[in-house]
């Protein structure tokens, strides 16, 4: 057994270790099969977003129904139904009042933020092109990245920031091909309006997903969903009763409507109960950029149930933001945890977790932890208690 082993590495060239890597052994390690399932749960959630905008588009051209704000009202109802009850049964810190005691102030304006959001959106389709609103929502991204860096403490790297430019670059080609193919409707007066509604969406959303990332992965995803659902419900019903209760009475009620509102509202209840699972595993800036591809989805359909005209540039698109992805969760982000500045959601005077980051000397000390599916090769990770 010696000899054998001498032998092999008095083979191998001199000056140099094991082989290096061939390009195939290279993609592979970058391929990983958890990078792949990532991938796909990004994917699966650009698919609920696809069914949720085939549903609306249904509502608002086949039985003209202008009602956002309804629309969001059953997601929240259902959302209170499961799991603010399962919070009301629970016992512990975990209790629905015991949450309310310590932080229900904090929700309140999450829940605000995130009834705002969905409603900007919505209403921007009647004021401005399809292409604007698929282009500006984009902004979500660099809210994202901003609000991680500033308030999760989040590093990005250069893979991070060539995978968000691709990703963009697939937008772009995305609005090109819509512009090409003049699908460009709207009323041109009021198109600035229905601009400035989309960005204003687009920023509260992203304000609600750097918020969630950090309930899921520190708090509870129940406790998350239980107080959306809570807030949501009572806040979007109020707005309902004041704006929308006149569109409710107009619109042609038979079995057809109610199906797509049952519909949208499964869809839309699958999204927010299956996106806090996602945002545990990877982070509100991934999921931000899978999301880009639900308006692709949603134009391939399109071609089918709307006749919508087919251009090759929607293919590139599709294969660059899948490559943006890759080239994105190819690294490894990290938090740098710095008690100074980093602020909790949870209530510390009922907490340990921020009397942990502190050392037996008082002194206060940053420490590193990464972020992502997996550490790089040659990179220790630093464990910390948030």
């Amino acid at each position: 057994m010696m000899i054998s082993v001498v032998s092999t590495v008095e083979s191998l060239p001199r000056g140099t270790g094991t082989p290096a890597p061939s390009v195939y052994q290279r993609i592979r390690k970058i391929l990983s099969r958890d990078l792949l399932v990532t991938l796909a749960l990004g994917q699966v959630l650009s698919l609920l977003m696809c069914a949720i905008g085939l549903t609306s588009k249904y509502l608002a051209d086949d039985f003209h129904a202008n009602t956002p704000v309804f629309q969001s009202f059953l997601n929240y109802i259902l959302l209170f139904l499961v799991y603010t009850t399962t919070l009301a049964v629970r016992q512990g810190e975990g209790n629905l009042l015991a949450i309310l005691k310590q932080r229900w102030w904090k929700y309140m304006i999450l829940g605000l933020i995130d009834i705002e959001a969905n409603y900007l959106i919505l209403k921007a389709y009647q004021y401005t092109t399809l292409s604007s609103v698929q282009l500006l929502d984009c902004f979500i991204i660099p809210v994202v990245l901003v609000l991680s860096c500033f308030f999760l403490l989040v590093r990005y790297k250069a893979a991070h920031v060539v995978g968000t430019i691709l990703c963009l670059l697939g937008i772009g080609c995305m609005v090109g091909a819509d512009v090409l193919l003049g699908r460009q409707q709207g009323i041109e007066e009021q198109k600035l309006f229905g601009d400035l509604l989309v960005l204003g969406g687009a920023t509260l959303y992203g304000m609600s997903f750097v918020c969630e990332e950090y309930i899921v992965k520190n708090l509870s995803r129940v406790e998350f969903l239980g107080m959306m659902g809570l807030f949501g419900s009572f806040f979007s019903g109020i707005q309902l009763a004041i704006m929308e209760h006149k569109e409710l009475l107009k619109l042609p009620w038979d079995w057809q409507i109610g199906l797509l509102y049952v519909s949208f509202s499964a869809f839309m209840f699958t999204l927010y109960s299956f996106m806090p699972l996602v945002m545990m595993r990877t982070s509100a800036t991934f999921i931000s950029l899978s999301l880009l591809t639900a308006d692709l989805y949603t134009l391939f359909c399109g071609l089918f149930l709307f006749h919508y005209k087919f251009s090759c540039l929607y293919l590139l698109s599709f294969f660059i933001i899948i490559l943006g992805l890759v080239v994105y969760s190819s690294t490894s982000t990290y938090v740098v945890q710095d008690p100074r500045v980093y602020k909790q959601f949870r209530n510390t005077a009922n907490h340990r977790a921020s009397d942990l980051l502190l050392p037996s000397n008082g002194i206060l000390e940053p420490s590193v932890a990464y972020t992502s599916f997996r550490p790089e090769s040659g990179e220790e990770p630093t464990l910390s208690v948030i």
